[in-house]
């Protein structure tokens, strides 16, 4: 899978050391091609899978072969990459990791001198050098080693406090469980929490990439941590993917409320900490954010299509205070421009201790909906043709197809678009009752004529 998100494959098939080596030579030819100088510095970080360390060497030698300078960060949270690219003022950054996707998978995903996932364009140039093998290959005027810096996750956690009232936070004096699936994000999550005076109980914190359960964090895959935050009497239970650039909620009940819900709560505190401006999120995002937002002056809601690049363009382009996306992922640039766990759990737990109520108590306050998501095999046909069926049938509502199609009606919306990260269309559809969610959802199916 080649896309705006980076490369991704299966581990031995079509992810292999030498797809790793050309992929990131590729892109540090383009970093070379943009202007950076004949010895750009990147930052390299990866995830906890275990062929992370294997894909990390291959990497760093496709970037050592374009005459790059390798900084090798370790195990480390893909935002923790973005944090250190600003903190080494480097060209580039690159993490290897497969985000949400199972074990067997691996990839690549590149970060900009911005900090931030590079742009359709530039990535279309990554894409391009990679297919044609277009690479700058450059050996430096003398040898290079590649060094270290293991800096990362108390650098980044010392930029999320600095967003929060920390003491306000200690004096709540929270219970937090946290479930990191052996992922990438436990070290700094515990660290991040243990700074903010919370207790702590840890789940599946061991950073060897075997997961203890599926690594997308959806309602199946939290059941232990649901369980664990209800018996411990804990005031939220955090569930992080094994990269650790989203986060799932547990409320204090046990309850699993999912990660739209991350963004509106995170949201919801910046707004009522006195800021004001434009939010930008993806056009799969619920609508529970327009209700929240349009609460506040001076704020409003930016729409953009799938993909963390999307929104962070859109993010700079108005100015926005925050940005993210309905999957779990908060965008505070004020400590990076990558979806960030970290930033993500210090804000809901702001909003806890700043409104005493229970996490329960403020869901319940939330404007509810049912929000669906499926996805099938990619029908026949293009996605022009998908495109026009959906826009065809859905005719009087308001169309935005700017990323495969999004209906939105009255009563909800729905959003057919093939995915970025798997080769399947997404088809997410979001009502007040399931039974109208389902029934938007088997309307574009049998609009776009997929027959699953």
């Amino acid at each position: 899978m080649l896309s705006i998100s980076g490369a991704r494959g299966i581990v031995g098939e079509s992810m292999t050391p030498a797809v790793a080596r050309n992929f990131a030579a590729a892109f540090g030819s383009s970093v070379r091609a943009g202007g950076a100088p004949d010895n750009p510095t990147v930052c390299l970080g990866r995830d906890t899978r275990p062929s992370g360390g294997m894909l990390s060497a291959a990497a760093a030698a496709g970037l050592a072969a374009v005459g790059a300078r390798v900084v090798d960060l370790g195990v480390v949270a893909t935002p923790t990459v973005g944090v250190m690219v600003a903190e080494h003022r480097a060209h580039g950054g690159m993490v290897i990791t497969a985000s949400h996707n199972p074990v067997q998978w691996n990839g690549l995903k590149c970060i900009t001198s911005g900090g931030h996932a590079p742009s359709a364009g530039s990535t279309d140039e990554i894409l391009r050098r990679f297919s044609e093998q277009d690479f700058i290959l450059s050996l430096p005027k003398e040898f290079v080693p590649r060094t270290t810096d293991d800096r990362g996750p108390r650098l980044h956690v010392d930029r999320v406090l600095a967003q929060v009232d920390v003491g306000s936070i200690r004096s709540a004096r929270l219970r937090v469980v946290l479930d990191s699936n052996n992922g990438a994000g436990g070290a700094a999550g515990r660290l991040l929490l243990e700074a903010l005076g919370c207790e702590v109980i840890a789940l599946n914190d061991e950073p060897h990439g075997n997961f203890t359960h599926d690594p997308e964090p959806l309602a199946d895959n939290m059941r232990q941590l649901a369980t664990e935050t209800a018996a411990r009497n804990a005031a939220v239970g955090f569930g992080q993917d094994p990269d650790a650039d989203r986060l799932a909620i547990v409320d204090d009940r046990g309850r699993y409320i999912g990660e739209e819900y991350t963004l509106v709560l995170a949201a919801r505190q910046v707004l009522e900490g006195g800021a004001a401006g434009p939010i930008a999120v993806n056009l799969s995002t619920s609508r529970m954010i327009d209700d929240v937002v349009s609460q506040y002056a001076g704020a409003e809601v930016h729409r953009t299509p799938v993909g963390e690049a999307n929104v962070v363009a859109e993010m700079q382009r108005c100015d926005a205070i925050l940005g993210g996306e309905g999957n779990g992922g908060v965008i505070l640039p004020s400590v990076c421009w990558i979806r960030d766990s970290l930033g993500a759990m210090a804000l809901v737990l702001d909003l806890l201790a700043s409104s005493r109520q229970s996490l329960g108590t403020l869901v319940d306050q939330l404007p509810q909906y049912v929000m669906i998501k499926q996805k099938f095999d990619v029908p026949a046909g293009n996605g022009e043709s998908l495109t026009s069926q959906v826009t065809e049938h859905f005719a009087g509502a308001r169309i935005d197809s700017t990323d495969g199609v999004r209906a939105d009606l009255d009563d909800g919306w729905v959003h057919v678009r093939p995915s970025n990260t798997e080769p399947v269309i997404r088809v997410i559809a979001e009502a007040r009752t399931r039974e109208r969610a389902l029934e938007l959802i088997e309307q574009a199916k049998q609009a776009a004529a997929i027959s699953q």
